[in-house]
């Protein structure tokens, strides 16, 4: 937003003034100043608020300052001529101004004998989403999201020069030196960061002093069969629910021994690890994933005038039950799990282990991960108490924060007026310092090996908040080029509300199968689909609180269909990591875990948010998910049995 300030006399010395001028210019300059500086006057100077640049044909806001309280003030845009009175602190808003297809625009206000202009560059609207689709385009492309979100940051910040030389050139220092300087300076985004980096601080005490191991061992002992195992498996990934990445690495490589004892598959054990990790994280509220979703949705949420007071951890709640893909994902596998049926390639696999051969036969399976950071300290004690103790710590202190820091009489009340990075710092302090105390206390590790373990838990989201970072610069740079209103010019009258969540989540499929990342998939795709989701909705009078499910089912299709193209995707970093420490063949993982992965998507998206978009209850949606899943298991799997 650019401000622009009106020149103007100083009324009780207007005479002085006006002999000053014809006597000599710059002595009245610096009288001018002087007067300006050290007398009153008798009114603020005139203000004019515009856009950063202006869209052609697209309607925009502008606001005036400075005028006297219940003045007239008339705003000139182009063609356009309006007028408005000022409120009680002088400001006057004009919303929805369109400044015609002109390169240069000439907005003018004038109130009280006092006129500010501004000259206004426009572009055409289609620049404005061309950061955010080079965005998408370039990831699609060279499977990598860092590069395209540098990409697309560099353009956004061209198009606010200009399409020159010079302008791409400071475009490119404006990407750094601005965007991504104020993404980080921002008190709630450090929070966000600092939050997941002690969260992860905290993973890696607990995992190297041995808690974790112990927790993992102690419901490993208790599985004699297949289906017990993969029922314990299935529970060690519900309880790792805080890291997708620490789950996939430590489950995979604990219970690899107790599969291959069963004779379970790797492909099976991969599956399991899989698909509890990522979406176990995703909908869990403590979690590495929390601070950096609740972050883009509230980024999201700042974009839009009638939302910038809505808490996002409020939205990031209430989209839980919209979340078909993850809570259908998490208890499909339990069916198969506890069922020992099968089907599709993944039966072939275990029959194949019945027969004793757990690793598949098209090619060696890849080693499990090793490395000091990702296992117990040689010759500790193992306490499961050692990581009970710091998690408990951290949910109860994240609770309590929540509960003091909020105001209301229900929970809904409380979670929305409550201050989350807030009791998100907190309790992850309290965590890291809790989990460091028993380790030094217990003389476990010492305080030298405590911190190079924080450090290495800490290490391991560095990659996501390089990621996070980028998409709030590149958050920053679309809300500067109101990429929002373009996109509600082009489609608010024409795109379905009911069906923005089902394009939302095959969209954001697509763009995390292709990429292979959910993270980047939603830091692409949030800050566009909650502005466009509100527009829709206020085209289609739902802007209000009988359509928000339509804003929650947005939201939850963005993190659910992310989830979902990265279980369908080869070049998924966890899907990698899940063949990599359960010793799986890639290919195989992948394989046998796609018709899994594909039916539970489908049934989510057919039963649960199509029917959701037109105001189907969720809770009723994921009963007769599960139901058909139960129905499709039951007809098509089967059990595996040796064969020799």
């Amino acid at each position: 937003m650019l401000r622009f300030v009106a020149t103007h006399s100083c009324r009780n010395n207007d005479i002085n003034t006006r002999k000053l001028v014809s006597r000599n210019p710059l002595r009245h300059r610096i009288a001018a100043v002087l007067i300006a500086t050290f007398l009153p006057v008798s009114a603020q100077a005139l203000e004019l608020e515009t856009p950063a640049v202006g869209l052609a044909d697209v309607p925009l806001d502008y606001t005036v300052t400075g005028a006297n309280a219940g003045a007239a003030v008339i705003l000139q845009a182009g063609d356009t001529r309006l007028s408005a009175t000022a409120d009680a602190d002088g400001k006057a808003e004009f919303a929805d101004v369109a400044v015609g297809d002109q390169r240069v625009a000439t907005v003018t206000a004038l109130s009280g004998g006092e006129t500010v202009s501004a000259d206004l560059r426009v572009i055409p609207g289609w620049v404005s989403i061309l950061p955010a689709v080079l965005a998408i385009s370039i990831a699609l492309t060279l499977r990598n999201v860092v590069p395209a979100l540098l990409i697309g940051l560099w353009v956004g910040a061209t198009a606010l020069q200009s399409f020159t030389l010079q302008g791409a050139g400071r475009g490119l220092l404006d990407s750094f030196q601005v965007f991504v300087t104020s993404a980080i300076a921002d008190f709630d985004r450090a929070s966000i960061i600092l939050f997941t980096m002690m969260i992860g601080g905290m993973v890696g005490i607990i995992t190297r002093n041995g808690g974790m191991a112990s927790i993992v061992r102690s419901i490993v002992s208790k599985a004699k069969t297949a289906v017990g195992a993969q029922v314990a498996v299935w529970l060690m990934g519900l309880m790792i629910f805080f890291d997708d990445y620490s789950n996939t690495l430590v489950v995979g490589n604990t219970a690899r021994s107790l599969t291959d004892h069963l004779k379970i598959s790797r492909e099976k054990l991969a599956y399991i690890v899989d698909s509890t990790a990522a979406p176990v994280a995703c909908i869990a509220l403590i979690t590495t994933w929390i601070g950096y979703q609740i972050g883009l949705v509230d980024q999201a949420l700042a974009s839009i005038d009638a939302l910038s007071d809505v808490q996002a951890f409020s939205v990031f709640i209430h989209s839980i039950p919209y979340s078909f893909y993850p809570i259908l994902a998490i208890t499909f596998v339990l069916m198969i799990a506890s069922s020992g049926l099968d089907f599709g390639p993944m039966y072939k696999a275990e029959v194949r282990a019945r027969n004793g051969s757990v690793k598949p036969e098209t090619a060696d399976a890849l080693p499990a991960i090793q490395g000091d950071e990702l296992e117990p300290k040689d010759n500790i004690p193992l306490r499961a108490l050692n990581a009970f103790i710091p998690i408990i710590a951290l949910i109860v202190g994240l609770l309590v924060s929540l509960v003091v820091l909020g105001e209301g009489n229900t929970i809904i009340e409380v979670l929305e007026t409550t201050s989350p990075f807030q009791a998100m710092m907190y309790s992850s302090f309290v965590g890291v310092l809790v989990a460091a105390a028993l380790t030094i206390g217990q003389r476990i590790l010492t305080i030298h090996e405590t911190v190079d373990a924080w450090y290495g838990g800490l290490r391991a989201t560095l990659f996501g908040m390089i990621i996070l970072v980028l998409a709030w610069s590149l958050s920053d740079v679309t809300s500067e080029l109101n990429t929002a209103q373009y996109l509600v010019t082009l489609m608010a009258d024409t795109l379905p509300v009911a069906l923005i969540p089902a394009i939302v989540f095959v969209l954001a499929a697509i763009t995390a199968f292709t990429t292979g990342t959910s993270w980047g998939t939603m830091a692409i795709l949030m800050p566009l689909i909650i502005p466009l989701s509100w527009a829709v909705m206020g085209v289609n009078g739902m802007a209000d609180a009988d359509g928000m499910h339509i804003m929650y089912s947005a939201v939850a299709c963005t993190l659910g269909g992310a989830v979902w193209g990265d279980h369908c995707s080869p070049i998924s970093d966890t899907t990698v990591l899940s063949s990599v420490a359960s010793g799986c063949d890639h290919i195989e993982h992948v394989r046998t875990q796609l018709p899994y992965a594909l039916l539970v998507g489908f049934v989510g998206l057919g039963v649960g948010t199509i029917p959701g978009g037109f105001g189907f209850p969720p809770w009723l949606s994921i009963v007769i998910g599960i139901a058909i899943l139960v129905i499709v298991l039951r007809f098509l799997g089967r059990k595996a049995e040796a064969t020799v």
